[in-house]
């Protein structure tokens, strides 16, 4: 039970009396008077309803007061109106009055929507009271669905009315209860599709459950309350119905009683509005001088009116009027009605109005919690209530209870710069507290990484082991912190397998690396972890601590290697549905990892070379050094002859082609003779070949060499001459083996042979001689050849110009009897060339490309007339002839060439007769005009 003596009294309402409008003229308005002989009231649908009774005019009225204060009415009943009841959430009113005197109450239902002669239409009028019993109703209600309605008497009786209740066909009159004593209050409650019907009697409490069959009842309580004591609260308190004593207030649920109020005095009026509990009661006493109660003394016939705040417990408003009628809300405010006529209007102030009232008084008198309950009640936005969270905390902290302050900073949370209250509690001796903020902190994902670097540290000079393992062991869904930044504290604390857990669990591969080899020099399991990893985190690891690890343990690491860059899928199971088939990385970026480890190095090149035929062209060139390497520096013949067949084979491999150069550096660096001399005979370095042999003085490699690629390079002989040439001791054999082939092959004129040959003192005549007398023998049958060709061309040429001088002096037969071109018999019209050839007209105008040429002759003569142009074309090259001539070694050579092209000729080509001239004035020297055209028609 709650004393309200003990409660905070404030002043939430404005209180103002309701006035006419001002007039035109803008004078003062009076206030609003109502008629006379209001007897009851109700509101809702934006009106006040009043009911009157029988007034001078003889008309008993129901009066409808809109918000524009334009009073309207009309007549319901003949007497009197005793009770109204109008729906929040239909345009229907209910209400039951007399026409006579002595007569049954009729209740009567109004459709406000619908005029009948320009009232609201009646669809229905029944009589309140079942039977003649005479009895006088007490009380009314109407369930919001229309589909239940109670009326009370003062008999103890109720009759319930369920169905629709605005048509008689479709609804059914019962009596609900029966009892001794008046019925004062009435109340629908509706929980989901349960409804109850609460009756208040003087005596006693009883609740009536409607939506089961023959309506079970229970009696909540055995004092009842007097008329217009109760009301029934909104879903904010759980639709409790309220039954003022005059000792105290109670609330009940349908099942049971709830809690009570000591609100002491004779309870006139309750109501219910907006989560406050308003209370008419008898002023019995004087009221002493206050700021709610103005500055007189009160009379003991006035009337307080009170409105509780039951959720805070205080006094929102309080009051004195004259004779209270009724209590109204509409519109917003609540309306107090009074017998003198006048209407008080209560207005609510706002929310931030309210607060500043009361804050100063409530911060003053350090009454926090009221004032966080109070704004919570109001629904003050999450930045007001922070900062009366915020003050509160400040409150409790200058205290000294820190702890508490911990709480009310902790609700700051989202609002409050974090930094405010963490300064506050840096001190060593309030640790414990900065770790519960920062813990909530990061349960609300708000913290950044510094908080997570300070809620560590804290964990960590607490050495609050199994908080911090708390912290950092969350589910993943969980996770309100910087990992990162957690991993990097935990490791600076020495909290290495705190780190290397969320490392591990959150995925920070690189960190949990980092830890194992740097920290926790676990190499083991650091390699093992890197071969759960997905293939392209293994294989960027790999790279970037492959050294460390092969360093210790190199067999484990080469093995991993392997399988990374063949046919690589993660161990832990990690590879997905994606990772069917297995990755393989390149294994050349591998090699710098096994630079101190030569013999780890050569198994992993093997192995890749062996399952890998294309691996890339590194793996091959590091492999060939190491295998030189090995051979060079090896001493046991066995092994070594192992090796050099080992390095060879490789050679033999085929996969330095590209390479060529770097391979062949390779040898040449580690001495490596057979792989020199094989990789010059892949590069045709033929040369280079005789060279080597000739450095090692190995004469018969020299003639090898010539007999093998002499004929791909012919220079080869013409070099061993020259180096037999210059050697001082006895090479007449290879001197000798040497002309013969020169000899055959005719490499060298015999004069620079002999030029060649001088400059040995120990070669004589007699190595040459017998090579001089074939040469000699051989240019002899040459020149013989020659002069015999030469006699050829000079009688040839003399034929030619007999020929020629015929033509031009004498008459030409022709005795051709066959066409050159069908071979059958000519006839006439034919054609005859002076070359001797004769055709058909028709086959020579078939075949022929040119009426002035035969086609029989005219392939051979285009090659002469082609041949003649290019040496035509080439005969003034001169600029072209002078730098061959000055760059060329033999110069008479490039003379004979050109000489040979006739550019030291003078020739002069026709190819047309000129125009009025015959053919017998044509000078005998053009021989290159074989040809004349003559066409003869018949």
């Amino acid at each position: 039970m709650a004393a309200y003596l003990q409660w905070r009294r404030f002043v939430f309402f404005d209180r103002e009396t309701v006035r006419e409008p001002s007039g035109p003229d803008g004078a003062g308005a009076k206030p609003f008077a109502l008629p006379p002989g209001i007897a009851v009231c109700d509101s809702g649908r934006g009106s006040l309803v009043f009911g009157d009774i029988l007034c001078g005019a003889g008309r008993c009225q129901i009066w409808f007061l809109p918000r524009s204060l334009q009073l309207s009415s009309f007549q319901a009943y003949k007497l009197r109106v005793t009770h109204l009841y109008q729906l929040k959430q239909h345009s229907i009113l209910v209400s039951i009055g007399e026409d006579e005197e002595g007569i049954n109450p009729l209740v009567k239902v109004w459709n406000l929507e619908k005029r009948d002669g320009g009232n609201p239409l009646c669809t229905r009028i029944f009589p309140a009271i079942p039977g003649n019993k005479p009895t006088v109703v007490s009380c009314l209600t109407v369930h919001e669905n229309l589909n239940f309605m109670a009326i009370g008497f003062a008999d103890g009786s109720v009759v319930l009315t369920k169905g629709d209740i605005t048509r008689d066909r479709h609804s059914k009159t019962q009596i609900l209860h029966e009892g001794s004593y008046p019925v004062t209050g009435l109340a629908f409650r509706q929980s989901g599709k349960t409804t109850h019907l609460f009756v208040v009697t003087t005596e006693n409490i009883q609740s009536y459950m409607l939506s089961v069959k023959d309506y079970p009842h229970l009696e909540l309580d055995t004092h009842g309350c007097g008329l217009r004591c109760s009301s029934l609260t909104d879903p904010s308190q759980d639709l409790q119905f309220i039954v003022a004593g005059n000792e105290c207030v109670y609330l009940y649920q349908p099942d049971e009683r709830g809690p009570c109020f000591a609100f002491e005095g004779q309870k006139l009026i309750v109501h219910w509005y907006r989560g406050y509990l308003i209370i008419v009661s008898k002023d019995r006493k004087t009221s002493p001088k206050s700021e709610f109660a103005g500055n007189e003394a009160q009379n003991s016939d006035k009337q307080v009116l009170n409105i509780y705040d039951l959720c805070n417990k205080f006094i929102a408003y309080s009051s004195i009027f004259d004779d209270i009628v009724d209590v109204l809300a509409e519109w917003g405010s609540l309306y107090v009605l009074t017998r003198d006529g006048k209407i008080h209007v209560l207005q609510e102030k706002d929310t931030q109005t309210k607060l500043e009232a009361c804050k100063f008084m409530l911060f003053r008198k350090n009454l926090f919690e009221m004032a966080i309950n109070l704004a919570k009640s109001h629904h003050l936005d999450s930045d007001g209530l922070s900062e009366i969270f915020r003050q509160y905390g400040d409150h409790l902290y200058n205290k000294g209870n820190h702890d508490g302050a911990i709480q009310q900073y902790i609700r700051t949370i989202g609002k409050l710069e974090p930094s405010y209250v963490i300064r506050k509690f840096l001190d060593a001796q309030r640790i414990h507290n900065l770790t519960a903020y920062l813990q909530m902190l990061h349960l609300q994902s708000l913290a950044n990484a510094d908080h997570t670097t300070l809620l560590l540290n804290c964990y960590t000079k607490l050495k609050d082991s199994s908080k911090l393992e708390e912290f950092i062991k969350t589910s993943e869904s969980e996770v309100h912190f910087d990992v990162e930044t957690a991993i990097k504290v935990l490791r600076q604390a020495g909290y290495y397998s705190h780190a290397v857990y969320l490392a591990e669990k959150h995925e920070h591969h690189e960190w949990y690396l980092k830890i194992q080899l740097e920290d926790i020099k676990n190499y083991q399991e650091a390699l093992h972890y890197i071969g759960k990893l997905p293939f392209e985190q293994a294989e960027s690891n790999m790279k970037r601590y492959g050294k460390i690890l092969m360093h210790h343990v190199p067999n484990e690491t080469t093995e991993l290697l392997k399988i990374l860059c063949t046919d690589y899928r993660p161990s832990g199971g990690n590879e997905g549905p994606g990772m069917l088939e297995g990755k393989k990385a390149n294994s050349e970026e591998f090699i710098p990892v096994f630079a101190n480890n030569s013999r780890e190095l050569k198994a992993f090149l093997e192995h890749m070379t062996e399952v890998q035929a294309d691996s890339p062209q590194g793996v091959y060139d590091t492999l060939l050094e190491l295998r030189l390497q090995n051979w060079a520096h090896e001493q046991d013949e066995q092994i070594k002859e192992r090796l050099h067949n080992e390095a060879l084979t490789l050679l033999k491999s085929g996969r330095f082609k590209t390479v060529f150069d770097k391979a062949l550096v390779l040898c040449q660096m580690h001495s490596f003779k057979d792989g020199v001399l094989y990789l010059y005979e892949q590069g045709k370095l033929f040369q280079q070949i005789m060279h080597y042999h000739m450095q090692n003085e190995q004469y018969k490699k020299v003639i090898e060499v010539c007999e093998l690629y002499g004929d791909q390079e012919a220079c080869l002989w013409e070099q061993a001459l020259g180096y037999f040439a210059r050697k001082e001791e006895n090479c007449k054999e290879y001197i000798a083996a040497v002309l013969k082939h020169i000899e055959n092959k005719n490499l060298m004129p015999p004069l620079l042979v002999v030029q060649t040959l001088a400059h040995n003192s120990t070669a004589t005549l007699s190595v040459i001689k017998d090579y001089l007398v074939n040469k000699l023998q051989k240019q002899s049958r040459q020149i013989e050849q020659d002069e015999q060709r030469i006699q050829k061309y000079r009688e040839e040429t003399t034929r030619i110009r007999l020929e020629i001088e015929e033509l031009k002096a004498s008459p030409k037969i022709f005795q051709k009897t066959k066409c050159s071109i069908c071979t059958s018999a000519l006839e006439l019209p034919s054609v005859h060339f002076l070359c001797g050839h004769s055709f058909h007209q028709h086959c020579f105008e078939s075949y022929s490309e040119s009426d002035s040429e035969c086609p029989t002759c005219m392939p051979e003569n285009r090659k002469v007339m082609d041949m003649i142009r290019a040496q035509e074309q080439k005969r003034d090259l001169h600029d072209q002839f002078q730098h061959q001539l000055k760059c060329s070694n033999d110069g008479f050579s490039v003379v004979a060439d050109y000489f040979g092209r006739g550019v030291f000729n003078k020739l002069t080509l026709i190819t047309d007769l000129p125009s009025g001239k015959t053919a017998a004035t044509i000078e005998t020297g053009l021989q290159r005009e074989l040809l004349i055209h003559t066409k003869r028609s018949t």
